[in-house]
């Protein structure tokens, strides 16, 4: 029996999360929820699943949750605020950490996770972006398990040798391929991107999304991230990740080995599959999810990205590329640029003009602990914020 704690469970990753766990009530129980201010949908969440602990972001919400909950004779405890959130990932009666909360706000929880040993689920890969090395380490010092959760990264996982060791020449493999499906631009005459609108941005073809990553797959910075991700997760050089267009989303990833091998893992566009294999690994369980039917799909087109139409997927490489402190300022200005957009406060075009702008005054710099990741993760957003206004 698995004993899960949730961050951040009323998004689309903690709603298919629990779905999958609601299948399996012999394997799986929930721990801890968590979500920022949705209170209504977690007190139905703790109604169904009744938890230990539910954890929201200010002591407005808490009291809001516990007012539902007494109204539904809920047990659940409630608590609020960060210190809170690692808490419910550390506390002895947790095992297993869904971390899907997005953005930089996941990782001090995801962290504190890693820093206790716990088996990590990664869905938040802005954590591992603004903090890859002394991430890894922590994962490292301390025996925790970690599962990559983005359809891309546990479709590598899938293709490496079971016993990878993040030394890509020792098991022959020559380059990743992170498939990408384009997003809701990928056909969008580019003249045409200065009247590109919140609602158009927001449209994903494939995916159903909260609304910053639906943003990032739109500019393909969701994308750049991954390849971050996939550099610290999986010890590849950023010259063997390879990121290619794949409108269907029919193929999650590809490993490519010296003998000519490409490995790849199919399946229907659906978050609950790399989360049940993760929850379940190295078992298979149901996941709720259908298989796909290549005679019906029957063509599958990849193509290679273009970088005028997605310069923000350039500038994740040259951050790759720089290292140090610039994966952090990089993920830092997108968010407050993604938020100024949706706030119809900037145009779509400006969300890469301001991150570049954001890398450029903050240049690649040594890290050398977590103090130093937040502390760079502030001035880069202070920064964005100012040029906004100006």
């Amino acid at each position: 029996m698995q004993h899960i704690t949730i961050l951040g469970s009323t998004g689309s990753i903690g709603v298919s999360t629990l779905d999958v766990v609601a299948r399996h009530p012999d394997r799986y129980r929930i721990f801890a929820l968590t979500a920022q201010n949705r209170v209504e949908e977690l007190a139905a969440q703790c109604e169904r699943f009744h938890p230990e602990v539910a954890v929201v972001g200010s002591a407005d919400a808490a009291q809001r949750l516990e007012a539902l909950l007494r109204e539904r004779k809920v047990t659940t405890a409630v608590a609020f605020g960060e210190s809170a959130l690692c808490a419910a990932v550390t506390a002895d009666g947790c095992d297993t950490v869904m971390a899907a909360i997005v953005g930089g706000a996941g990782l001090a929880p995801t962290l504190a996770a890693a820093c206790a040993g716990k088996k990590i689920l990664l869905a938040n890969k802005e954590a591992l972006v603004m903090s890859g090395p002394l991430f890894m380490d922590a994962v490292t010092a301390s025996g925790a398990v970690l599962m990559p959760i983005d359809s891309e990264h546990n479709a590598i996982f899938q293709c490496l040798p079971q016993h990878y060791t993040r030394t890509p020449t020792a098991h022959g493999i020559e380059k990743i391929m992170l498939t990408a499906s384009g997003g809701p631009f990928l056909t969008r005459p580019l003249d045409t991107f200065d009247s590109v609108t919140c609602e158009e941005a927001v449209a994903h073809p494939k995916w159903v999304m909260g609304r910053k990553i639906s943003v990032d797959s739109a500019t393909m910075m969701n994308k750049g991230l991954e390849v971050i991700e996939a550099h610290y997760l999986f010890g590849m050089p950023a010259s063997a990740i390879e990121v290619v267009i794949h409108p269907q989303s029919v193929v999650h990833s590809m490993v490519s080995y010296a003998d000519g091998s490409v490995l790849a893992q199919l399946g229907n566009p659906d978050m609950r599959t790399p989360i049940a294999h993760a929850l379940a690994y190295p078992e298979r369980i149901a996941s709720g999810v259908a298989p796909i039917d290549l005679v019906q799909i029957a063509q599958l087109t990849f193509v290679a990205p273009d970088m005028r139409r997605f310069p923000c997927l350039k500038l994740a490489y040259d951050a790759l590329h720089a290292g140090g402190s610039a994966p952090a300022v990089l993920n830092a200005a997108n968010e407050i640029a993604v938020q100024a957009f949706l706030d119809r406060r900037i145009g779509f075009r400006a969300v890469c003009d301001l991150i570049a702008r954001v890398m450029d005054a903050l240049p690649a710099s040594p890290v050398d602990d977590i103090a130093s990741v937040f502390e760079l993760d502030r001035r880069a957003r202070e920064l964005a914020h100012t040029l906004i206004q100006s």
